[in-house]
């Protein structure tokens, strides 16, 4: 993988990095991370570490360190000098170019795509060292993946245009060519390549919205590639067992949020109570929430099968750690029949407090609809919530009385 440190990690990059890493790990082979950092004007700092961290969060392990193509600047330089020498480059004002074969055409079998030719008039002297001595990308990249050992290459469609320049200079340096896989573009809904206006597209996005990191590589994973059209759920030791190129697809994949959603949800359902529970601390700690984590582990089993994302459970359950607005709008005669019942109730456990509540609903001759809501509404700031009693017995009979006293004033 070879990611340009100029910002956040793309999603779209992740998941052909994920192929390679996949694919690497099915084989016993080797996955490296190098550093694309040619374009030192564009080159952001923290960018470096995000990756790393983003990897790592995801599992995406590398083989060796991490390293940068300007490390190799000086072996290139000697590489475009013998080229030079050897009648396949020239000096251009004050930078070297490689000439390009005019006749026939450059081409490569891509496990992907299938056979691939490029009309050899079409590639345009390319430019492998510029006139700061710096090396560009088309030609720091292969002559990497010659010192590397590289085998095969995978990356997005939109590197097509690179391979056939790439192949001349590895060719050209009488090395062995790499096999090449163009993996498809990952589009929106609406079909255009993914960008800020489909929403979420940095990992660090994914990971403040509470998805988590085993949801998002079973999803990612399934942008087009899929082992059989059918499953869906698949574990990362699974994925690595099933995953080969051939089974690929060169057609544009579709980023469906709302599957990603559903998948999500269903992973964290598979969760055993106490590991959700955990989940869910760690989240609220990242994302600056000082809420009591005993509290947040007695009410995480309430929202368990209710929510698709750890980023959720706030909107749930911010009433158990903050004050909220009480505003019953014309419901107040049950809000203070509640508070009556529940004011001198034992034991005040969901089941006693259920009781209690439907007991004042039947006497005011209400339905659990009209009269549940605004006791909900009183309580919890929200229409939407974990289980009416559940929460009241867990807001404690204290909070409870105290937010029916001021929603019936």
């Amino acid at each position: 993988m070879a990611p340009s440190p100029t910002g956040l990690l793309h999603i779209g990059n992740v998941r052909t990095a994920l192929f390679n890493w996949l694919y690497a790990r099915h084989e016993g082979g080797e996955f490296r991370l190098r550093i694309e950092n040619t374009d030192t004007s564009r080159e952001v700092a923290e960018a470096v570490d995000q990756i790393q961290e983003s990897l790592r969060w995801l599992g995406l392990d590398w083989d060796g360190p991490h390293t940068f193509q300007l490390d190799r600047m000086d072996d290139c330089r000697r590489v475009a000098d013998e080229l030079v020498a050897a009648g396949r480059a020239y000096e251009d004002e004050g930078a070297i170019r490689f000439r390009m074969p005019d006749e026939g055409s450059t081409g490569w079998d891509d496990v992907v795509r299938g056979r691939v030719e490029i009309p050899n008039e079409t590639i345009e002297d390319l430019v492998l060292v510029r006139t700061d001595g710096r090396p560009t990308y088309n030609f720091a990249s292969p002559m990497e993946d010659v010192w590397d050992g590289i085998t095969h290459v995978i990356r997005g469609e939109d590197h097509i245009s690179n391979t056939p320049k790439q192949i001349n200079i590895i060719r050209a340096v009488g090395a062995e060519l790499p096999v090449y896989a163009h993996v498809p573009n990952v589009s929106g809904a609406d079909g255009k390549k993914l960008s800020k206006r489909h929403g979420a597209v940095a990992v660090d996005e994914f990971r403040k919205a509470g998805y988590l990191p085993e949801a998002l590589m079973n999803f990612l994973a399934l942008l087009g590639w899929a082992p059989d059209g059918e499953t869906t759920i698949m574990s990362r030791d699974e994925l690595v067992e099933r995953f080969t190129l051939e089974r690929v697809s060169p057609s544009p994949a579709q980023f469906d949020y709302a599957k990603l959603d559903w998948m999500n949800g269903v992973y964290l359902r598979g969760l055993p109570p106490d590991e959700f529970a955990h989940h869910l601390i760690l989240w609220l700690g990242e994302q600056g929430y000082a809420w009591d984590a005993e509290l947040v582990g007695k009410a995480a089993p309430l929202v368990q099968e209710k929510i698709a994302r750890l980023g959720e459970f706030p909107d749930y359950a911010r009433f158990l750690f903050e004050e909220v607005a009480a505003s019953v709008d014309g419901g107040a005669d049950v809000v203070a029949a509640a508070r009556d019942a529940l004011a001198e109730l034992e034991p005040f456990t969901a089941e006693s407090i259920e009781t209690a509540l439907r007991g004042v609903l039947e006497r005011l001759g209400l339905k659990p609809r009209q009269g549940f809501q605004p006791i909900r509404i009183a309580v919890t700031g929200s229409k939407i919530s974990p289980g009416l009693f559940e929460s009241i017995e867990l807001l404690g009979r204290e909070k409870t009385l105290a937010r029916l006293s001021r929603a019936a004033a």
